[in-house]
């Protein structure tokens, strides 16, 4: 096969860009990880209570929201909203006074302006308050298909923020992944990021950050984990997804081998779904039924069983991405859950342990 000049000055430019861009990955090996453990299980009798409302409008159909809770315990939401060429990450917070209204802090051309990539969409966005900080992970596609991470932060609330930076997250340029469910915290004040694909692979993985932000590391998952809790310093629990099947899987050493626990119950396959350790030390998990409904479940026995808690919604169209689920509970014991409801708006949903438990409001 006879190859141009100009194809071949194109594929040894190419072949010294990945050998350069791989050299520069090269990190030294950091310390094994060592989740926080989350706090001790403890019963808080709130009377039982459920609340529901929608968010302000962004006018354009909303998905992929995130949720964190504030220093002064208001709750941030953001979400993004818009068709492919316009989306845009839309933010709120909530507070006494109820939401307030939506606007936007993230746009492909404000994110161009800040990383100087171009991008032609911005994609799923993660919130994460941490101390004054308010962080925001979002990724952004670029016209040739690559993915890129991007970060921002907030040191007010979310009334304004800085301009986004792109995380070096592979070798390859535009080889990353989308923000996944919540990150986990580390022992030593850093984090780890779920991302929720990867270029080329259907494996998952977590990237790490060290408590200054910086990227340090990659862990990779057997399967791509739409969800993932830590119940100690080295147990961890994740839900992974393999050919649309969703296994729960535990590991007993940070994360470097996994076993499968038990199958989830009653998910649509590949639905979007969202995990939490409650304060009780039960496990909450919110996802969409093969027949469309939005339904809750309980695990007194850290995740071996299953059983349904609560429905909240159904669907008119069994097909329709209803959940994309995003679960909080706050310091004050509530639970909150933001969802994509009907007619195209975030629902919000407010409520104790102890209507999910059964008892009556």
């Amino acid at each position: 096969m006879n190859l141009s000049q100009g194809t071949l000055r194109w594929l040894a430019g190419a072949l010294f860009l990945g050998a350069l861009g791989a050299a520069a990955w090269r990190t030294p090996q950091p310390a094994a990880l060592t989740f926080a453990p989350p706090p001790e299980a403890r019963q808080q009798q709130l009377p039982t209570l459920f609340l529901a409302q929608n968010l302000p409008s962004t006018a354009a159909a909303p998905r992929h929201a995130s949720l964190t809770e504030l220093p002064d315990g208001r709750l941030a939401a953001a979400w993004l909203a818009g068709d492919d060429d316009n989306a845009g990450i839309w933010f709120s917070t909530f507070g006494r006074d109820g939401w307030r209204a939506a606007r936007r802090i993230a746009s492909r051309e404000s994110t161009a302006g800040g990383t100087f990539a171009w991008s032609s969409r911005t994609a799923r966005p993660l919130l994460h308050a941490e101390g004054s900080w308010l962080h925001l992970w979002y990724a952004s596609h670029n016209p040739l298909g690559g993915i890129l991470l991007n970060h921002s932060q907030s040191t007010d609330g979310g009334a304004s923020w800085y301009k986004p930076s792109r995380l070096p997250t592979s070798p390859l340029a535009g080889s990353g992944g989308e923000p996944g469910g919540p990150p986990l915290l580390l022992a030593d004040g850093g984090l780890l990021l779920p991302l929720a694909r990867e270029f080329m692979t259907a494996r998952g993985e977590w990237l790490r950050l060290a408590a200054t932000g910086e990227v340090i590391a990659k862990q990779r998952l057997p399967a791509a984990a739409p969800a993932s809790i830590a119940l100690d310093a080295q147990q961890a629990l994740a839900v992974l997804r393999a050919a649309g099947q969703d296994q729960l899987a535990g590991s007993q050493d940070g994360g470097q081998t996994w076993q499968n626990i038990a199958a989830l119950p009653g998910l649509a396959p590949a639905a979007p779904l969202a995990l939490r350790r409650l304060h009780s030390g039960k496990l909450l998990l919110a996802g969409q039924t093969p027949s469309g409904t939005l339904t809750l479940w309980l695990s007194d026995d850290t995740g071996l069983t299953w059983r349904v808690s609560r429905t909240l919604e159904q669907a008119t169209d069994a097909t329709a991405d209803l959940a994309e689920p995003a679960l909080l509970q706050g310091r004050d014991a509530r639970i909150h859950l933001l969802y994509h409801g009907p007619a195209q708006q975030l629902r919000h949903a407010v409520f104790s342990e102890a209507w999910l438990n059964g008892e009556a409001p």
